[in-house]
């Protein structure tokens, strides 16, 4: 793949995690695929992982949203500067009960 097909796919992937789409991340998950980013304590860095991730979140946040600020790749790395926007009102997350506050998660980088 190209670094911009590789960019492209970074994005989706991170939207369809976002979003709590699950055909899609099953769709582009390596049957080996490993995660190095742990967004919830009791996550697995499986495929399986993954997916309960996205479930959790769905659960608990709505209006998520994804903005992704600026994107670069070489070869096969794709760095992104992100920031996920999601209200806390659907349900309990991590211990704590709605408070239908808008969240934003900004981490300082991503590879995808």
């Amino acid at each position: 793949m190209s670094a911009e097909e590789n960019m492209t796919l970074a994005h989706r992937f991170m939207e369809a995690r976002v979003k709590g789409d699950l055909d899609a991340l099953e769709e582009m998950m390596a049957p080996d695929y490993v995660s190095h980013a742990k967004l919830l304590p009791d996550q697995q860095p499986d495929r399986e992982g993954e997916k309960w991730v996205a479930t959790q979140l769905a659960a608990a946040l709505s209006n998520r949203r994804l903005l992704v600020e600026d994107q670069v790749a070489g070869d096969d790395k794709v760095v992104t500067r992100f920031i996920v926007h999601a209200t806390h009102d659907l349900g309990e997350l991590m211990g704590v009960v709605p408070s239908g506050r808008e969240l934003t998660n900004r981490p300082s980088s991503s590879t995808a």
